[in-house]
């Protein structure tokens, strides 16, 4: 699928003759399967940027990776080899990206990641042209530890993933939790039945959960630890209670504490008009993988403007700059180039019909990662 910078919304532009780009981006995420709610908001938040800048000089293709690596890593030599990609972006899952992310940058290209950004590529595995827009995948769940410590939690039971993004979690968490751990799980990528981790928590003596479970995951989680009659407060990352799955798991999640480095209610202009933006583009409200994709775009058309794609070190120097108007706010990029940024405690809340976040404090400032001083570049 083929979008075009002017002519984002209709099929007709995707099968039109080729315009000749200046820059061609490969956007490969999950627009299928479980995972496809967080995708279909990374793409739509790309677009959107893109949308509004109105130029016919960037060129977006649009690859379905179904949450499969071997079916990511296909599509990124397709890009690369056959349509000629410049720059790739756009997965979702740790895992597909420590499959197509080293060799891609290996290669010449620059990737910028909308989401995933696992340790490995932040430390000794960093490259000049590999930018995480997001964060570092430590960092959210880093700040939940904070929080957990700071609201007085003493016993923590924490479960994640078993993948590189749900250890980042897991060990971001405990980095910043100075209380004692009444169990760590690993659970299965894609696990939907969790009675037996539940059953452990309730036996576990904790006096708080942390978890991190994107997706369907985390609706199932939580339905079910609703069901089961556990009072356990529970914290997490905002992955586990974000907007697209806030509708699905409802009054379930009211009350509960979750960490993020972006919110539809922070009070910026560029926040509010992208907010506006995107709920009236999709008829929906926004995300933080359609805010980190929306970034993403924005980033990208910043560097764009200063330099040549194919002189890395120019366009590297240009992307560093990070000269555009983040929905963050104040944005910058640490040496390793992942983001100095703000996370916040956000509270689910309803509004009117709709489940939302607001946020009610800040877990950390400037906070960068901790592995600058471990990449060599």
């Amino acid at each position: 699928m083929r979008f075009k910078a002017m002519a984002l919304a209709t099929v007709v532009a995707a099968l039109a003759a080729p315009v000749q780009a200046e820059v061609k981006v490969g956007l490969i995420t999950t627009l299928s399967g479980g995972g496809a709610g967080l995708g279909i908001d990374t793409r739509d938040g790309f677009m959107l940027a893109i949308e509004q800048a109105g130029r016919d000089d960037v060129e977006v293709i649009v690859e379905d990776d179904q949450q499969k690596p071997d079916v990511a890593v296909q599509i990124a030599d397709k890009m690369i080899q056959s349509d000629k990609v410049d720059v790739l972006t756009g997965i979702v899952w740790s895992n597909l990206a420590m499959a197509v992310v080293p060799s891609a940058v290996g290669q010449g290209l620059f990737y910028l990641s909308t989401n995933a950004a696992p340790a490995q590529l932040a430390g000794p595995g960093c490259n000049p042209n590999y930018f995480s827009v997001s964060y570092q995948n430590d960092n959210l769940h880093e700040a939940a530890g904070a929080y957990a410590t700071s609201a007085g939690y003493k016993t923590a039971f924490i479960l994640a993933p078993n993948y590189p993004a749900g250890k980042d979690s897991l060990t971001g968490f405990k980095r910043f939790f100075e209380g004692d751990l009444a169990g760590e799980v690993y659970t299965q990528l894609g696990q939907t039945d969790y009675a037996a981790e539940i059953a452990q928590i309730r036996a576990s003596g904790a006096d708080t959960v942390f978890f991190f479970l994107p997706g369907g995951m985390g609706i199932s989680f939580l339905k079910q630890y609703a069901d089961s009659g556990l009072e356990i407060p529970v914290v997490g990352p905002a992955f586990s209670f974000d907007q697209g799955i806030l509708q699905a798991i409802g009054a379930a999640a009211l009350g509960v504490k979750n960490t993020s480095s972006w919110s539809k209610d922070i009070d910026t202009p560029a926040n509010a008009a992208f907010v506006e933006a995107f709920s009236a583009r999709y008829d929906r409200l926004p995300s933080i993988y359609a805010a980190q994709g929306y970034d993403t775009a924005n980033l990208l058309l910043s560097a764009i403007d200063k330099a040549d794609v194919n002189d890395d070190a120019a366009f590297g120097a240009a992307l560093m700059e990070a000269d555009f108007d983040s929905v963050r706010g104040k944005f910058s990029f640490a040496p390793n180039r992942h983001p100095i940024q703000d996370i916040y405690v956000r509270e689910v809340v309803q509004e009117g019909d709709v489940f939302t976040n607001k946020i009610v404090g800040t877990a950390m400032t400037d906070r960068a990662n901790e592995y600058v001083d471990q990449c060599k570049m």
